[in-house]
């Protein structure tokens, strides 16, 4: 059995002994058969940046052939605002890698993931996961490498406050148990997240820990391991589904909003990076950063303001973007340093053998960690269009390899100091900020929409329905009207509570 399949959690890649990867349409059915499975149930991602449900009772072999072979026929206009009420029907076609065996589901279920295609067979140009795919196949035609990415997913979890083993306000990074009081929860989801495919890296509690109206507030973070980033896209919108559910079950409120209220941490969806070639990892060469690595990064600089709109897509997403809360506010990037929008983490580049220095009873040996190098964009979070996103971030990545002197603008952004501390202040002035409002970012994506739009990787439509979205909200200068005024900002947290 091969390293993908030994002690996957995914049952249906236990049972039928091969990766996910590849599952064909035999595989589902007798899956479905010799596991006396009852339902299946097709889930996408509509504009709303939710997943949507389609149940079906398994009739006959016939009909479960069907619905596999053909998929289904569902109402576009009721999904997206760019489809029209006069010619809405779409079609969702399964993916039979995403296939898991539902963990909610009363019934035996399994779900699967569909892609969304339009009256003619093709794929529907605007949908989320055919823009992502667009915008992977446009990275590696122009670099003839990969774009691959994972997320570090945080989140808050309200229940009644105990008032036993209180959390240090402001201090619940990796916090223990009984001070964590939903360690369990975590490693639960964790675990569910894991059956249905996802490849989590870790989780632990995270900073932002405090108490409200008699409820206590709590951080969480679910980080995953490096894919390809239209695999990274599902397993985020899956472990979403899946906290939620878990979270619904036990009683507890869960939010991915950006803020929960003024002078406490936000959640952030940071997004790491890696480009591969042949199996290999590219951001490193040396043991030092590699010019592909900081080309990407020079993209990144230059269309960071833009990337906005697909990253933080509400007013609340501009309140967590203020200095001092870990949270990037100007476009500049560095080593290790959680001041900047881009940071190049920790990367075991030391060449020692940490693990013989602390176990006497290991030999030293030389060990390739080249893998585990990644850059990480840390302005979005939790009201970002996942797809939309990772897109984003390919095109910008892609978009550092098709200008001129990338490395020179990679050069001018760099900064090895913390910028919110007064000695920096001038170094801070010279650096370009970030949008302070929806309204600001619909600007910046204005003027930067040729890019996303080349090789037809974002439609004109699909530009056109985001910078409408987000200059309705009309918030030019709400983050200066609501500084300090706690209760408004409480109503606009409970506005956009459930986002993404």
């Amino acid at each position: 059995m091969n390293n993908t399949v030994s002690m996957n959690r995914n049952e249906l890649v236990a049972y039928l002994e091969k990766p996910a990867a590849e599952f064909t349409k035999a595989d589902i059915i007798r899956y479905i058969k010799e596991n006396e499975i009852e339902m299946v149930n097709f889930m996408y991602p509509a504009g709303d940046g939710r997943l949507k449900t389609l149940n079906f009772v398994i009739n006959d072999a016939a009909y479960l052939d069907t619905i596999l072979t053909l998929g289904e026929r569902v109402d576009g206009s009721s999904l997206f605002s760019f489809i029209e009420a006069g010619s809405s029907d779409l079609y969702v076609v399964p993916r039979f890698s995403t296939a898991f065996k539902d963990p909610f589901a009363i019934q035996p279920t399994l779900t699967l993931l569909c892609s969304f295609f339009n009256k003619d067979g093709e794929p529907l140009e605007s949908a989320p996961e055919q823009t992502l795919h667009k915008a992977c196949a446009a990275f590696q035609q122009v670099t003839g490498m990969e774009f691959e990415a994972m997320g570090e997913l945080e989140y808050y979890v309200i229940a009644p406050d105990s008032h036993v083993f209180p959390a240090t306000d402001q201090k619940g990074y990796h916090e223990s148990a009984p001070y964590a009081k939903f360690n369990e929860f975590r490693t639960e989801c964790m675990l569910y997240i894991a059956r249905m495919g996802g490849q989590i890296k870790y989780g632990h509690s995270e900073v932002g820990n405090f108490t409200l109206n008699g409820l206590i507030y709590e951080q969480n973070e679910i980080e995953f391991l490096p894919c390809p980033a239209e695999q990274a896209a599902d397993q985020l919108m899956l472990a979403k589904w899946a906290i939620r559910n878990l979270g619904h079950q036990y009683g507890y409120n869960v939010t991915f909003a950006p803020k929960i209220t003024v002078g406490k941490a936000g959640s952030g969806l940071h997004v790491h990076m890696r480009i591969m070639k042949e199996g290999k990892n590219q951001m490193l060469a040396d043991g030092q950063l590699s010019e592909t690595a900081r080309k990407a990064i020079a993209g990144m600089m230059l269309l960071a303001p833009s990337i906005t709109a697909f990253g933080n897509t509400n007013p609340t997403s501009y309140f967590r973007l203020v200095p001092h809360q870990e949270a990037p506010t100007n476009i500049c990037w560095g080593d290790r340093n959680r001041s900047v929008l881009v940071r190049v983490p920790l990367g075991w580049t030391a060449k020692k053998d940490m693990c013989a220095a602390v176990n006497p009873m290991e030999r030293a040996r030389e060990i390739d960690t080249t893998l585990k190098q990644t850059v990480e964009m840390r302005s979005p979070d939790g009201s970002a269009d996942i797809y939309q996103l990772l897109a984003g971030l390919a095109v910008a990545c892609r978009h550092g390899f098709e200008v001129e002197h990338a490395l020179e603008i990679a050069d001018r952004c760099y900064v090895d100091v913390n910028i919110h501390q007064a000695e920096h202040q001038d170094r801070l002035k010279s650096l370009a900020q970030l949008p302070d409002s929806c309204m600001a970012s619909a600007q910046c994506l204005k003027a930067q929409r040729a890019v996303f739009e080349q090789y037809n990787v974002f439609s004109p439509n699909m530009i056109d329905g985001i910078i409408r979205k987000l200059e309705a909200y009309n918030d030019g200068s709400l983050r200066q009207a609501l500084a300090n005024d706690p209760e408004a900002m409480l109503q606009l947290v409970n506005t956009y509570f459930h986002c993404g």
